[in-house]
């Protein structure tokens, strides 16, 4: 596998009890009467790679669209949800209150059933939220706009701990806020802190540190999220700062190896651990594309350029590419936002050239279909996941533009997404 499945423990039968009440046993792919359904716990979904692993979903929308199963107005941002065992947990804010909010809501109707909130006056800076919590059955992990790490639980939304990485690791807030989302694994979170740190690992349960990796170059944090990979043979988390792209060994944080490349204002995309050796790597802001080959010789890494790309031929400036059939698939920044199917040699196989175009929208992969979102208007298409062609599926106008931008999530036939003033939830499962 080339990205490492971000929390195993999910995957088998649980039974427990969290504050006196009986929590029923639950498979992570559950066993529906029109295929599987999957929680979406984090960003990018249960692997960190945007794919799901339902099955059962409709291939054709009906006339007016697919069906809107709830909306709730949300606050100025792109920050987008996490779902787990039937609840949408999502980061927001209330302008009229100054409070900073994670809020909790049903997938079935969309209620709210809490909401943690914090003074704190966050001016928008070209809007406010941007970062999508992690969940497991008992913690919720929300990193703010403000770099404080926030762990709440599940059930209540109390406040459990908290990390202030300014205060506590010399982190530096990136410009437009915080955009990092934190990784999740059975036992840790991993985040990027910058500053005195690259990388730090705690524990979920206490937020004690487990290791902090060396930060050589004092880089600072960036918008890009820290991803799980296995290079060589050894699990690693890889993360991009402007110089380039980090290796660190997710035994004990230490810095396995690095692969300058110059990168501009801003990094979003997140690095992807293509297979074993290979390392993909793009972002906008007159940045480009390169893929890296990292290998192992005795207990030493190195990493050498497969290629590059410039930004005129091909780069992604917000979304980081969906690997699918030894292929990636991604939404391009240059020539109006073409959704583009590359090879693992960087050549363009196709693109929504003259068919559609998508400015800076997401995309999610399940059950052989993209769901691709118009950044500028909202219009959401259902493609077929082809390694030869463009082929649209189905389209319909689900949300109001300008930058809907915010990822989606994808759980028991419900796709939750948003657009800068409302979330809405459309059924897309038989």
């Amino acid at each position: 596998m080339s990205v490492l499945s971000a929390s195993l423990d999910w995957c088998v039968v649980r039974q427990s009890a969290i504050a006196g009440r009986r929590v029923i046993p639950f498979l992570f792919f559950l066993l529906t009467a029109t295929g599987f359904a999957a929680d979406w716990p984090q960003f990018r979904g249960p692997n960190r790679d945007g794919i799901s692993k339902e099955t059962g979903l409709l291939r054709q929308w009906p006339a007016g669209g697919p069906k809107v199963l709830w909306t709730v107005p949300v606050g100025e941002g792109y920050a987008s949800p996490a779902i787990v065992n039937g609840r949408v947990y999502l980061n927001d804010y209330d302008d009229a209150t100054d409070e900073w909010l994670v809020r909790c809501f049903g997938l079935e109707d969309g209620k709210e059933i809490w909401r943690f909130r914090e003074k704190r006056r966050i001016r928008p800076n070209h809007a406010i939220t941007r970062t999508v919590p992690a969940v497991d059955d008992k913690y919720v992990f929300a990193l703010d706009p403000k770099a404080i790490l926030h762990c709440l639980d599940v059930e209540t939304g109390k406040e459990l701990w908290r990390k202030e990485l300014v205060q506590e690791f010399g982190a530096k807030i990136p410009p437009w806020y915080n955009g990092q989302c934190p990784l999740m694994e059975s036992d840790r979170i991993v985040i990027a802190t910058g500053g005195q740190t690259l990388l730090v690992a705690l524990d979920k349960a206490t937020g004690n540190v487990i290791w902090k990796s060396p930060n050589p170059e004092n880089e600072p944090m960036t918008h890009a999220s820290p991803m799980p990979a296995v290079l060589g043979g050894v699990k690693q988390y890889l993360y991009t700062t402007l110089k380039g792209v980090f290796g660190f060994d997710a035994k004990d944080g230490s810095l396995l190896w690095t692969a300058p490349f110059k990168l501009n204002v801003a990094v979003a995309p997140s690095p992807l651990g293509v297979d074993n050796e290979l390392v993909f790597l793009t972002s906008g802001y007159n940045a480009g594309t390169a893929m890296f080959r990292v290998t192992k010789s005795g207990a030493k890494f190195s990493a050498e350029k497969v290629f590059e790309k410039t930004p005129a031929e091909w780069n992604s400036e917000v979304h980081t590419p969906i690997l699918y059939k030894d292929h990636l698939f991604a939404v391009g920044r240059n020539r109006r936002g073409l959704f583009t199917c590359l090879n693992k040699q960087g050549e363009i196989i196709w693109t929504s050239d003259g068919k559609a175009s998508f400015d800076l929208g997401s995309f999610l992969l399940a059950d052989g279909m993209f769901f691709v979102l118009d950044g500028k208007t909202g219009m959401l298409r259902l493609l077929e996941a082809s390694t030869t062609e463009y082929k649209e599926l189905a389209s319909a106008p689900v949300l109001s533009g300008h930058d809907v931008w915010g990822p989606m999530a994808l759980s028991n036939g419900k796709l939750v997404l948003r657009d800068l003033t409302k979330m809405v939830c459309i059924q897309v499962g038989k």
